[in-house]
């Protein structure tokens, strides 16, 4: 288990003569940094313990040029250490560093204060008490401040054994991999390594991981951890991957490899924000090593204030980033104005209309962190999950509702399912599809309970005699809906023909969304569209995917492949590509159900 922690603190404070002096490695890396005697991109070192564990350090730039930089290093640690020297006290670098590691909720930590050496006692203690009443208002509130020397060594026993401390109370994240990328280069005869802070774990050579954006798997080839190959790793500290299949023009700073489900490429958010900000506010949002510009949604149902003097709201980003639940980020405005820390809530805000359930009450559900999917499912009203719809239980109360006055005396199954998806879409984003396959379970548990009476295709309610008044029909459109579900269907014509289904039939049939007709003349029952998209979607996911192939694994022609992924094109899920066909924006998550 490693702990990772994150220098701050003003330019020429001395940050890299101390780390130097306590690992005997120089994080100042770059040719020009050593010439100009400033950090000027993140540095790293290491210091290895006696137990076996060791603790990496992450040498941000004090610079105010290169604050960005800086945040690329702060977003991705465990704790801190700010530095401040006794010779100049706080700076201005100081309190700004300061102030971004509060709005990342950075803590624990603690100070040292340099150059000890160079000043008389009673500077040093001044200089420890205002950094004291400095951390109060803070995320690092409490927080040992402590002095030494980079050069005479003085006090460094002091600032190792707070190290320890922090290092024996850090508890690893409890996730899968996941690694936010800020270096990626080349080495001749391996190809592409990037390096990282590894969260969550185990990861071990071999495994794939997707690349956030992009959605495109990867291999690890090859782990290093301080310049040595493992063949493991349980996560927690700086790890360099050596990765297979993807050239290094592909990958920069920013982009996230993972085995999270949850994490997700999104160019809007709901957040919490750590204080009041303005309706359309322009910021530069920084989340992980990724840095983007981002507009404040504050208005509308948008508009979220706690009466704790917090506030939430939706940020839209100028491209898509890689994020999760949980994560914090920073949204910086230049070093004039404070900048703001929150939190990401949903990666995928409801829309259309689930976004009139999006109140304060459910808001501060999913900010407490309400366990499992509740929160999100309470605010969205419904969430796939497992390849099936999960409904709030208001809107399922109302789903219920309708089925039931849907049979005055008795109906048809289809016309009853056609009510429940009415109502459902009137109440939350659904998809009609999605919408008529979580009809069928709400009817069958209401006859369950004895509701309801289920005679073959007739519903009544008890009690009640007779028959529908064409009950043939029923029977007619069930035939057409089994003639249809084949990979190679007949012409819809010829089709209905076959079952004997009347155009009022076919009509039923699609507005049930029991059948899908992508042409005049072709349709398939629901079921089997479903299995082929879902055929198409895993294929275009693993490599983009061309007609031919599709043809050849379906057992298929060309006229039914081009009409699905035409479909799948036209609806966002897919998208075209001169290579094929690849995942679009409306893609369905990993382990999610195919629309």
């Amino acid at each position: 288990m490693t702990l990772v922690v994150g220098t701050a603190g003003h330019i020429d404070h001395g940050k890299t003569t101390l780390l130097r002096s306590l690992t005997g490695i120089d994080a100042d890396r770059l040719p020009e940094e050593r010439r100009r005697g400033m950090t000027i991109d993140v540095g790293y070192a290491h210091l290895d313990l006696d137990d076996g564990t060791s603790i990496d350090f992450v040498d941000v730039p004090g610079h105010d040029k290169l604050i960005g930089n800086m945040l690329v290093g702060a977003g991705e640690v465990d704790a801190a250490m700010l530095i401040v020297a006794a010779d100049d006290g706080p700076r201005a670098q100081t309190l700004e560093h300061l102030g971004l590691l509060d709005a990342l909720g950075v803590a624990p930590g603690l100070v040292v204060v340099t150059k000890i050496d160079a000043v008389e006692p009673e500077r040093v203690a001044a200089v420890v008490a205002a950094v004291a009443g400095l951390l109060a208002p803070t995320s690092l509130a409490g927080s040992p401040v402590l002095a030494a020397s980079g050069v005479t060594g003085e006090g460094l026993d002091a600032v190792r054994a707070a190290l320890d401390g922090l290092r024996a109370a850090h508890r690893p994240i409890d996730r899968p991999p996941t690694l936010a990328i800020d270096r990626a280069f080349s080495v001749k005869g391996r190809g592409a390594v990037v390096t990282g802070t590894l969260r969550g774990g185990p990861l071990t050579s071999g495994d794939t991981l997707r690349l956030v954006p992009g959605e495109r798997e990867v291999r690890v080839r090859e782990i290093q951890v301080h310049g040595a190959a493992v063949d493991r790793v349980t996560g927690g500290g700086r790890t360099a991957l050596n990765l297979a299949g993807i050239g290094v023009a592909e990958l920069h700073r920013g982009l996230v490899l993972t085995a999270d489900p949850v994490v997700q490429a999104t160019d809007r958010a709901l957040v919490s924000f750590g204080g009041r900000i303005r309706d359309r506010a322009r910021a530069r949002l920084h989340a992980g090593t990724a840095a983007v510009d981002a507009a404040v949604g504050r208005a509308g149902r948008d508009a979220l204030d706690f009466p704790d003097g917090t506030s939430a709201g939706a940020v839209r980003l100028a491209a898509p980033v890689a994020l999760a639940p949980g994560d914090r980020f920073v949204l910086r405005r230049g070093p004039a104005l404070t900048p703001i820390g929150g939190v990401v809530l949903d990666v995928a805000p409801p829309r259309g209309i689930s976004r009139r359930r999006q109140s304060v009450a459910r808001v501060a559900m999913l900010r407490a962190r309400v366990p499992g999917a509740t929160a999100r499912l309470e605010l969205h009203g419904a969430l796939s999950e497992g390849g099936r719809t999960v409904l709030a239980p208001d809107v399922r109360a109302l789903a219920v509702a309708s089925a039931v006055a849907a049979v005055k005396n008795e109906a048809s199954l289809g016309s009853v399912r056609t009510a429940v998806a009415e109502t459902l879409r009137r109440s939350v984003t659904i998809a009609r599809e999605d919408a008529v396959a979580s009809a069928t379970p709400i009817i069958e548990a209401l006859v369950a309970d004895g509701r309801l009476v289920r005679d073959g295709d007739v519903i009544r309610r008890p009690g009640a005699v007779g028959r529908i008044a064409d009950p043939g029909l029923a029977t007619a459109m069930e035939r057409l809906e089994a003639v249809l579900a084949v990979p190679s269907p007949p012409r819809l014509g010829d089709a209905a023909r076959i079952a004997g289904c009347p155009a009022e039939g076919v009509r039923a049939l699609e507005r049930a969304a029991r059948i899908v007709v992508l042409e005049p003349d072709l349709a398939y029952a629901m079921s089997t569209y479903r299995d082929l998209a879902a055929q198409a979607i895993a294929m275009a996911g693993r490599e983009p995917l061309t007609p031919a192939a599709y043809r050849d694994a379906t057992g298929t022609s060309r006229k039914y492949v081009m009409a699905i992924l035409e479909d799948l094109d036209r609806r966002a899920i897919l998208r075209r590509t001169p290579d094929g066909h690849v995942p679009g924006p409306k893609a369905p998550r990993p382990k999610q159900a195919v629309p």
